[in-house]
């Protein structure tokens, strides 16, 4: 079973083409995957994403980042329950999730592990779990979005690292730029994943919301709260936007 997703079979919705599978069906594919096999990356659109392809300020780069991905999987029950209005049944497989899955169930003594991003405490961290993995990690300067000699720096670092999984941990959309250039120097390996503060999430350095607001489709109201000063636009000015544009499709 392949990573790649079917593009005859996805699921499109808001010009995304999403991937039908199930997390345990992704986790298969990657647990199946040769570590030498060409890099190829996977992108977990949420509401924010979507915004961002479709908002006042569209991201054509982030676009292209998400159509050269190798699977498209959504990452909000908000955004699910839109689809659902129009006929599309999303399955949700939050990124956080999948990353816990990913070093728990596939991740072996013996892989290595790249990471760009976090802080120089994350590596010792996430060591403490998993004992009898290598973790690399490269952390790149502040605005690497819009300095081009810093984002290949950090392609070449996943390039050279030789890693089974390489974990982007730099934000959106910047990690999905990186992503996108990493596979465009035709010459990493690996499997990239695009996962924000989820490693702060694995190993309790950041809380989730609890599991009933994560059902309700409401983790975003939690993180809110945790963070209101850095969060309160992304949620409460730009983050509504979403149904202007699930209605304006609808209407199309």
């Amino acid at each position: 079973m392949s990573i790649e997703s079917d593009r005859a079979s996805a699921l499109r919705y808001l010009d995304v083409d999403f991937d039908p599978r199930g997390s345990d069906a992704i986790l298969a594919a990657l647990a199946g995957r040769a570590p030498e096999a060409p890099f190829a990356f996977i992108v977990t659109p949420n509401v924010d994403h979507l915004i961002r392809l479709h908002g006042e300020r569209r991201d054509p780069r982030l676009l292209q980042a998400y159509d050269r991905a190798a699977t498209r999987l959504c990452d909000s029950r908000v955004l699910a329950r839109l689809g659902a209005l129009a006929g599309i049944d999303l399955p949700v497989t939050p990124g956080s999730d999948l990353t816990a899955r990913l070093l728990n169930e596939v991740v072996r003594p013996g892989d290595r592990i790249a990471i760009v991003g976090g802080d120089a405490e994350m590596p010792a961290l996430l060591a403490r779990r998993l004992p009898q993995v290598e973790i690399v990690q490269h952390i790149p300067p502040m605005g690497m979005r819009t300095n081009a000699v810093a984002m290949a720096e950090a392609a070449a670092f996943v390039a050279q690292a030789r890693a089974r999984f390489a974990f982007l941990a730099v934000g959106s959309p910047q990690q999905e730029y990186l992503a996108a250039e990493i596979a465009a120097r035709g010459d990493a390996t690996g499997v990239g994943l695009c996962i924000g503060a989820s490693i702060d999430f694995l190993t309790g350095r950041a809380q989730r919301a609890p599991q009933w607001m994560q059902s309700a489709g409401l983790e975003w109201l939690h993180r809110l709260a945790s963070e209101p000063k850095r969060l309160w636009r992304r949620y409460l000015v730009e983050g509504p936007q979403i149904f202007r544009i699930a209605w304006a499709a609808r209407r199309r």
